[in-house]
């Protein structure tokens, strides 16, 4: 068994998967919209991963409240191969104004990542 695809709800949906085609060498599908729904949504491959992304914009959407700790989505999770990989993509992104939350560091469990607040203050972590 395996995760096939995780789905994200975003207010821009050109936005969000400009950010993953451009930083993440993701690959996208043509868009799908359904008229009767309102439903947009993109999938989104990853070169060395089998799980896809899927973002998805609907016009009956409803904002989560970022000041609680809500329950369900917290972040993604992409590795990319080294620490060197780490600390460039962490630069990258925030040269390019992305907000740097943690890192890059080595986390108490081990782990060797950094967090960003990527479009639509998504977490973003980036680890070996």
């Amino acid at each position: 068994m395996r995760i096939d695809h995780v789905a994200l709800y975003c207010r821009d949906l050109e936005g969000m998967r400009a950010f993953f085609l451009k930083y993440f060498d993701a690959s996208s599908n043509d868009k799908y919209h359904n008229s009767r729904t309102g439903l947009s949504t993109y999938i989104l491959s990853f070169n060395e991963g089998s799980c896809r992304l899927e973002l998805m914009n609907r016009p009956d959407m409803v904002e989560v409240d970022a000041a609680n700790n809500n329950t369900g989505f917290i972040h993604l999770s992409f590795s990319i191969g080294s620490k060197e990989m780490v600390d460039k993509k962490t630069l990258e992104l925030s040269q390019a104004g992305y907000t740097v939350v943690s890192g890059p560091r080595t986390t108490g469990d081990g782990y060797y990542e950094s967090c960003v607040l990527g479009p639509e203050n998504i977490q973003i972590k980036i680890t070996v």
